[in-house]
């Protein structure tokens, strides 16, 4: 039977790292448990070597993480939200461990890509994934921009900032103008 693909791809990000398998392997035969409903339960053992594998049914769990389903929205709005959609529960040791693999564990495409096609090719095929990245970025930034701008000038559905501020400020006049009449008007009744 093939490993599950999620162990293998943890695995291959450990076998990369030699600092990261030196801080698992202190937790050796504890479980960790892999919840991302509806996805299956992903459970794994610690190895003596600081790698992965999937862990019997019986065993029971010493770390629980569960992902939530904002997950994946929360991960393209940075590391901080996607951190806010992962609930890990258990052995409060691991869990640091776990969640500092989580910040650092980094997954170095190029090196993997250099070894099928070469440096140069790899370097390239990376960068243009990037610029592809950066791109689909700013298509979306400029897309909420001029969705706005058509919200506020087109279809006045939002208010344009300026006249947002400039509504306030009318207020906190008219305010501080109604506390002065209420003063003279007060001062007046006292002197009659």
């Amino acid at each position: 039977m093939l490993p599950h693909p999620g162990i293998f791809a943890l695995n291959h990000l450990l076998e990369a790292e030699a600092s990261a398998r030196d801080k698992l392997k202190p937790y050796a035969g504890q479980c960790v448990e892999f919840r991302n409903p509806p996805l299956p339960v992903l459970r794994l053992v610690i190895l003596d070597t600081g790698l992965l594998a999937a862990a019997a049914q019986d065993v029971v769990s010493n770390l629980v993480v569960t992902i939530g389903p904002g997950a994946l929205p929360a991960f393209v709005r940075g590391e901080d939200a996607l951190m806010r959609e992962i609930a890990i529960e258990g052995n409060a040791d691991l869990a640091s461990t776990v969640q500092y693999l989580f910040r650092h564990l980094r997954w170095d495409l190029e090196e993997d890509l250099s070894r099928v096609f070469g440096d140069v090719l790899a370097h390239r095929m990376v960068e243009q994934g990037r610029r592809f990245a950066a791109w689909n970025r700013e298509a979306a930034e400029k897309l909420a921009q001029n969705l706005a701008e058509y919200w506020i000038e087109e279809q006045p559905l939002l208010a344009r900032p300026a006249d947002v501020r400039q509504f306030l400020a009318g207020v906190d006049q008219l305010r501080d103008d109604v506390a002065r009449i209420e003063k003279r008007i007060e001062a007046l009744t006292r002197t009659t």
